[in-house]
């Protein structure tokens, strides 16, 4: 069995000394992808940022590829392997799309020339734009380019809230195969926060479930393939 790379034990956070996360338990192994599911609201985006460090630990541990990162700045955890692709993706819509991949670079220093070649092979879009706008771009090509750009840094795991939001619905399968065969590709691990059941089902390996800042349920491979199980866990 894989190791432990995640490994997230009785975490609050919260916003103003409000904790949102009552306790959250979880762990993630190496090269896993791990949804985290539940109606609006009940902390799943809180728990991405707390994970990689916009927003600070009150309690609890967060571990790392066995080392404690609950008290590292954002910067540190990424520079430890963590990637993050936030809710609306983020580009910066004046810069190129070469010049967006450029800032992955910021998460291990120069990369070389292979690192782009591995990013234009998963997606062939972002180097025949290379010279575009991203803010011309769609939804689907910007979060084709938000992936892409912390995948420059070579991350070993990838935080993604919400993939498929603002992505018109013929092409959130398309970003759902390419999640999972940059996976099989790489080993990165990825932990993801969505509410597409079809996204869901397509791409996730194991599920955990949130209600009210805290981890209510686990799903296995074999409840994932029940859309009313996943249906009843989106509307707990």
């Amino acid at each position: 069995m894989a190791d432990t790379i995640l490994d997230v034990k009785d975490l609050r956070a919260g916003y103003g000394g409000k904790p949102v996360l009552q306790g959250v338990n979880l762990s993630v192994r190496e090269g896993e992808i791990v949804a985290v599911i539940g109606r609006n609201g009940v902390g799943k985006s809180t728990l991405m940022k707390t994970l990689i460090g916009l927003i600070g630990t009150m309690s609890g541990e967060i571990s790392f590829g066995g080392r404690s990162i609950s008290q590292l700045e954002a910067y540190r955890r990424a520079k430890l392997g963590i990637g993050y692709v936030p809710q609306g993706r983020d580009v910066f819509p004046r810069m190129t799309v070469r010049e967006n991949l450029q800032v992955g670079e910021a998460m291990c220093g120069r990369a070389d020339a292979g690192a782009y070649d591995k990013v234009y092979e998963l997606f062939p879009i972002l180097k025949e734009r290379a010279s575009q706008s991203a803010g011309t771009m769609s939804g689907g090509q910007q979060q084709q380019l938000a992936i892409g750009r912390v995948l420059i840094g070579g991350p070993k795991m990838i935080l993604l809230d919400e993939p498929s939001e603002g992505i018109q619905p013929s092409i959130v399968q398309e970003i759902g195969r390419i999640i999972v065969d940059f996976n099989r590709r790489t080993g990165i691990t990825i932990v993801f926060v969505e509410q597409n059941l079809d996204l869901i089902r397509a791409i996730a390996q194991r599920c955990y479930v949130m209600d009210k800042g805290r981890i209510v349920a686990e799903l296995n491979p074999h409840e994932l393939d029940d859309r009313d199980t996943i249906r009843k866990y989106l509307a707990v």
